[in-house]
């Protein structure tokens, strides 16, 4: 029998390996295109022992500063019941700031717009990933380059055909292959530093200092490219809930960061030696029998890289769906045992039309790498912003300390965005206007709820008033159950009214179900839901999830056995409104905004398909509204 010691080590082993393939992909494949960034001609920055040894200083106290200390010291203990990423961490700071205050508000702005953002990352950074991969076939046999671009997007449109099988079929490839990635990393790292040990020194941050003194503008324009050594880091906070804390500082400490760092010490020790080699300086680092197995590793662990940043982009939009943000989406589980394995067709095949219309845009990884880095640095800058009241009214830091350790980060942060925002121009602002349009469609998505509660909330009777008034009036009453979808259990759900108005009649037991979504991603069993008998054979059901989980009516309705009412699905009907919703000069939004609401309602998934109830126990009554 293995001892609870033994397990619990064998249980971090495991999880720290699977790490490997899904967290430190993005960060673990940035050496194939970030050193060369760094000395592109636009930088004019020339290649010299102190500005090879001061850029890469600056990269290695980027991925310290950061990684390191940044998200892995200090952001990942901002979890919200052990899950991470930008909307956990928004719904952690939403319990500092009272209801309906400026303060916050201006919190759900700034992590709206951090997870907006990251719609942007998620488009380039396949792109960029996939495409440096297969240029390795030019500096194998210079006459493969017409195919670049064609392997490149018949790699992606792969990529995209395989998540509607989840990523559980190849997932087990992925910790391995990762493996073997680092390893190879910092294989090849010291065979070309060992020719020019004197890169190591470069972890002293005078050679950093020295070159920015000495460089000043340029120094600030190569921040631009030097924050690509570090794009990723926000993966090691989103995807903790999957792996723990522990699993993941350990993978990081132990493997990818010294892989890293002796990989761009490799590269730097070659432009070193060879100059000219700056063209490619990953790829360079091979011998030539090696290049083609290399470009077929490196397009690998790209994909696997590409894979972790889709995952999230299907995770956040499901977060925003609960919290009110998104329209409802049509999602597929992939797993009958995992939560989090989900597929959105809708945004698979978005994001795969964007990828390939940005590889076809921008034709080079060089290229693309002038469009990233703005939407990472601005999620960076968010996530520092969010930090500051967990910091303070959570862990209760005195002022002094909350300031000096995030003021630093900040300080880091916005020069990094800074730096980006000179590459506006040069296609920075790909990511930039994605993550705009995705912020204003979150934005007009949720107030216009908000003004259509309001408007539907006058057009009905309080619940209370209604009840009383079915005890002193004949009403008609036909055997079964009728559950009401409704928001708020205030008012009478606008599907009994017109159930009444139209078919003058009411069941012999009448359930109000209204879903709410907290501030966790996992709600407990326990808490699931809770159960009232009211008078006339009322009941009200309120059920709770996580912004991670999916809503399941007919297994909460089952759940209510052990609360004492019984569902016979056979003898239950559900009545849901569908509202058309004409925009108007009303008071509530601009005209425009109102017609795109109403165009997202329109497109949105049927309720009974999204809330999993049986379409044979549908009912469905319609009523006009104007917002």
């Amino acid at each position: 029998m293995q001892a609870p010691d033994q397990g619990h080590k064998s249980s971090t082993m495991a999880l720290t390996f699977g790490a490997l393939g899904v967290v430190f992909g993005d960060i673990g494949t940035s050496p194939l295109y970030a050193f060369k960034e760094c000395f592109h001609v636009s930088h004019g920055i020339a290649i010299t022992p102190d500005n090879v040894l001061g850029i890469l200083s600056l990269i290695f106290w980027s991925l310290i500063v950061v990684v390191s200390i940044k998200y892995v010291t200090f952001i990942m203990r901002a979890d919200n019941n052990g899950e991470g990423g930008i909307m956990a961490l928004l719904a952690l700071t939403l319990r500092t700031a009272p209801t309906d205050t400026l303060n916050r508000r201006m919190l759900i702005m700034i992590g709206i717009f951090g997870a907006s953002l990251f719609y942007g990352d998620a488009i380039i950074t396949p792109a960029i990933s996939v495409l440096s991969a297969v240029e390795g076939l030019e500096i194998a046999a210079p006459g493969l380059e017409p195919y670049i671009i064609p392997v490149t997007i018949m790699v992606l449109i792969a990529l995209f055909l395989i998540q509607r099988h989840g990523t559980s079929s190849v997932g087990s490839v992925f910790g391995p292959v990762m493996l073997v990635w680092f390893i190879l990393l910092a294989v090849l790292g010291v065979e070309n530093a060992r020719h020019y040990p004197a890169v190591l020194g470069a972890i002293n941050p005078v050679f950093a200092i020295r070159f920015v003194l000495a460089h000043e503008w340029q120094a600030f324009v190569t921040l631009g490219a030097v924050v690509l050594t570090v794009t990723g880091a926000e993966a090691l906070y989103a995807d903790m809930g999957h792996f723990g804390r522990q699993p993941i500082r350990i993978a990081w400490i132990v493997l990818v960061f010294p892989a890293l760092l002796l990989n761009y010490a490799g590269q730097a020790a070659l432009v070193l030696q060879n100059p000219a080699a700056i063209e490619n300086p990953f790829y360079l680092l091979a011998p030539a029998w090696a290049l083609y197995p290399l470009v077929g590793l490196s397009t690998l662990a790209t994909v696997i890289a590409s894979q972790a940043v889709i995952s999230g982009v299907f995770s956040i939009t499901r977060q925003a769906m609960q919290l009110g943000y998104s329209p409802r989406i049509d999602i597929q589980h992939t797993s009958s045992k995992e939560i989090g394995q989900i597929y959105i067709p809708a945004v698979n095949w978005a994001l795969l039309i964007a990828i390939i219309l940005l590889v076809l845009s921008f034709k080079s990884s060089s290229n693309l790498a002038s469009a990233y880095g703005i939407a990472v640095t601005g999620t960076m800058v968010t996530t520092a912003l969010l930090a500051i009241p967990v910091f303070r009214k959570l862990w209760h830091w005195n002022i002094p300390v909350t300031v000096l350790c995030i003021g630093s980060f900040l300080v880091i942060d916005s020069l990094f965005f800074a730096a980006n925002v000179m590459k506006l121009l040069q296609g920075g602002w790909v990511p930039l206007a994605i993550g705009l349009v995705i912020f204003m469609l979150m934005l007009t998505w949720k107030r216009g709820r908000i003004l259509l509660f309001e408007r539907l909330s006058k057009e009905t009777m309080p619940l209370n008033l209604f009840i009383n008034s079915i005890g002193g009036a004949s009403v008609t009453t036909v055997p079964g159950t009728a559950v009401f979808m409704t928001g708020s259990h205030t008012y009478v759900p606008h599907a009994m009214l017109h159930n009444m108005k139209h078919n003058k009649i009411l069941h012999e037991r009448n359930v109000l179900l209204t879903l709410v979504t907290r501030d966790i991603p996992f709600v407990d069993e326990a808490e699931r839901m809770v159960v009232s008998k009211i008078s006339h054979g009322f009941y009200l059901i309120t059920g709770y999830y996580g912004f991670k989980e999916q809503p399941d009516v007919p297994l909460l309705l089952e759940s209510c056995a052990s609360r004492g009412l019984v569902f016979d699905m056979m003898d239950t009907s559900f009545f849901l409104s569908r509202e058309r919703i004409i925009a108007s000069v009303a008071p509530g939004m601009a005209l425009w905004r109102e017609k795109l609401f109403v165009g997202m309602a329109r497109n949105a998934a049927d309720a009974t398909d999204f809330f999993q109830i049986p379409t044979n126990r549908v009912v469905e009554l319609g009523t006009q509204v104007e917002i």
